[in-house]
């Protein structure tokens, strides 16, 4: 009989407070980068095409290392992937102060992608380990805040050192906070790994058992690939899109975006656990659709953050429900594997369309773009309706509470 390790406690347990703390220092740590390191990149002489394949072959090595890490986290455990990962992670940031060439630090942001690609995939199902089940989507929508308010606050912090000081001191801050993170990974308790293999005589479950994706979280991972496109949109080209609307100090939108995923996540989360996904994963692409539409009508500062408000409800709603609906019903023994899946196709759509993007900001303009990756959207909300809808019942459980039960059929 199979043991269940998943928390059946409270929400708020010491266990799931620390790895939020760990999370929040490594992605504070990782975003404290994603807008400095271009820079330092084009001080160093490097073209617009460099600095873009800085960004791409960090993209490529997370996606090949996510699946792999996934299978090792359900095989071996979570803490020795997570630790290796942390080290690999914490190694390539500081190699960054060490050798300032643009050879160089493309072969250490492809090592730095391994490590993040491995760090986030095992925080996510460390987490999950510890959620209750009948409040995941409410424990999943906190832990996301954590990356929500690195995303606030961090790229600010970043670039005032790098103004202020040096970014030497941007690397050796950014290294701090992920050796705390790692420090603190010793506080975790980690949910134990049994090998069932021995007792499973269909060697077709074996076979599943050791795929490096989950079969079952595959269908809201194609949504979130379609989403994630709007995302990467956004990451790669708003910047140069305000600066050619005139607008300044465009970081403002990524601070309201941010303000309204950590309103939004912990709201929908309880929706999911009480309603079901339609409550959340529906209205979030509509605004995600609105949003990209507003932008490519956008000329001023005040439109720019009403549609960074919007689209953060918007993905704050619809990411964390597809994150939570991948992990539904998945054994735990493959929550590595389900968190795995997820991450690898919202790493995908990314970057496959920010260079698809790309290609066509360059023939239409950017206006036009984000009408293009509206479109995007538009493709993940039909999707949803013809293969993400699960059935959805509403139970009760011993103390009268409703909650969310899944079953295993799509409608």
């Amino acid at each position: 009989m199979k043991k269940n390790m998943q928390n059946n406690g409270g929400l708020w347990t010491k266990n799931f407070i620390i790895i939020n703390v760990i999370n929040l220092l490594i992605y504070f740590s990782f975003q404290m980068l994603l807008p400095t390191l271009p820079i330092y990149v084009k001080k160093l002489g490097g073209t617009n095409s460099i600095i873009g394949l800085v960004t791409g072959i960090f993209v490529v090595s997370s996606v090949i290392i996510r699946p792999i890490s996934g299978l090792l986290l359900d095989k071996l455990g979570r803490k020795k992937v997570f630790l290796v990962g942390l080290l690999i992670f914490i190694l390539s940031i500081f190699s960054y102060s060490l050798l300032p060439f643009i050879s160089v630090i493309l072969i250490i942001r492809f090592i730095h992608g391994f490590g993040w690609g491995a760090v986030s995939t095992a925080s996510s199902t460390i987490a999950s380990d510890n959620i209750p089940k009948e409040r995941f989507g409410e424990g999943m929508g906190y832990f996301s805040l954590t990356s929500s308010l690195a995303m606030a606050i961090a790229p600010v912090i970043g670039l005032s050192l790098i103004s202020k000081y040096s970014f030497n001191v941007l690397f050796y801050v950014s290294t701090i906070l992920a050796v705390l993170g790692f420090i603190t990974t010793f506080k975790l308790k980690y949910r134990k790994i049994e090998n069932k293999e021995q007792s499973i005589e269909n060697k077709e479950q074996i076979k599943i058992k050791g795929s490096l994706y989950e079969k079952s979280s595959i269908t809201p991972s194609i949504i979130v690939f379609f989403m994630a496109v709007t995302y990467g949109a956004l990451t790669s080209f708003l910047p140069l899109y305000a600066a050619e609307k005139g607008i300044q100090n465009i970081g403002m939108f990524f601070t309201v975006y941010a303000a309204a995923l950590f309103i939004s996540r912990p709201f929908f989360g309880k929706i999911i656990d009480k309603l079901g996904f339609d409550y959340t994963i529906i209205p979030g692409l509509i605004c995600i659709i609105v949003a990209m539409g507003l932008l490519s009508k956008a000329s001023n500062m005040h439109m720019f953050l009403i549609t960074a408000f919007i689209y953060g409800i918007g993905f704050g709603a619809t990411q964390s429900s597809l994150q939570t609906m991948s992990m539904a019903g998945v054994p735990s023994e493959r929550l590595g594997a389900a968190n795995a899946t997820f991450l690898t196709a919202f790493d995908c759509g990314i970057g496959l369309g920010s260079i698809i993007l790309g290609l066509v900001s360059s023939n239409v303009g950017y206006s036009e773009m984000y009408l293009w990756a509206a479109t995007s959207a538009v493709i993940a909300f039909i999707l949803y309706f013809i293969i993400g809808r699960k059935r959805v019942t509403i139970v009760a459980d011993e103390d009268g509470e409703s909650h969310l039960n899944l079953s295993e059929k799509i409608i």
